[in-house]
């Protein structure tokens, strides 16, 4: 991937050192063994360990892990500011097509640990998006990790991490993260290989998808193998991948982020079509 082709976005944040490490709500305290699985969970499924616990504060007194000053690589830096300001050009010009007005999100890179909107976060859990402030949350080691536990390697494998991310800020802006909200507070289930949970992250993937048809129109920056990378890493975080691997069974009720087949096919049809209305992951068969 020749993503030198990209501009620069001046929407990348480096966190200074100040964040906190994950807050638990309710006064409970989380043994030893609970921290590595949410942290496990958290890295391989992008996700806001908040998320996957479904709390939201800190008892009073409890302690935090600061997060500590980032030593930023200047190229790993220039990359994801190409990315993402491919990411802001295509879905820029695919809101306006719409009439719509596309807000840019910030993409924070930080170290340890960080606190958001949604909660805090350490480093184990991974990229993840926040809707509560609308960024885009980064440890640049989680590329080492995806290469060495994930075996998914090449720019193009980073791209789609990054542009999977931006895929939820997208939901935020068009309404579909308040639209899931609510069905959950009404009792539609989340988990479970036809909930809303499979269905939000199978749409984020597609939205990916999108945006690499996009930015390969405008920048030609796609190279022999690129693709395969992107569609590598997609197979390997599907949900049976992983609870295969991890405990040696499928449990389909359990489903949080779709099959392997699943993300596959979603990031195709998004490539393959470049347009958001093939993206519609709510309607019929995940």
């Amino acid at each position: 991937m020749d993503w030198r082709k990209g501009g620069s976005s001046s929407n990348v944040e480096v966190d200074n050192g100040g964040g906190g490490g994950p807050r638990f709500g309710g006064g409970g305290r989380m043994g030893l063994g609970g921290l590595i699985v949410l942290a496990l969970l958290g890295w391989i499924f992008f996700k806001n360990p908040l998320a996957l616990l479904d709390q939201s504060g800190t008892p009073p007194g409890a302690p935090t892990q600061t997060g500590q000053p980032v030593q930023v690589d200047p190229e790993q830096q220039a990359f994801v500011s190409a990315i993402l300001h491919s990411t802001e050009q295509s879905w820029g010009a695919i809101f306006q097509a719409h009439g719509a007005t596309y807000v840019e999100p910030k993409l924070h890179l930080f170290s340890g640990g960080v606190n958001t909107a949604c909660g805090g976060a350490t480093t184990a859990v991974g990229p993840f998006y926040c809707p509560g402030d609308q960024k885009v949350y980064l440890d640049l080691t989680f590329f080492q990790q995806l290469q060495d536990e994930l075996h998914s390697s090449g720019d193009f494998a980073r791209a789609y991490v990054i542009a999977h991310e931006v895929g939820h800020h997208v939901q935020k802006l068009t309404g579909v993260f308040d639209k899931v909200d609510e069905a959950r507070r009404r009792g539609v289930p989340m988990d479970g290989a036809d909930g809303l949970s499979v269905r939000q992250e199978l749409q984020a993937d597609c939205y990916a998808g999108v945006w690499a048809n996009h930015s390969q129109q405008e920048l030609n920056w796609l190279q022999p193998g690129d693709i395969e990378s992107a569609l590598n890493a997609a197979s390997h975080i599907g949900d049976d991948a992983l609870q295969q691997q991890a405990q040696g069974r499928v449990r389909p009720d359990t489903f949080t982020h779709g099959t392997s087949a699943q993300r596959v096919k979603w990031f195709k049809a998004g490539f393959g079509s470049g347009d958001i209305a093939r993206c519609n992951t709510f309607a019929g068969e995940p």
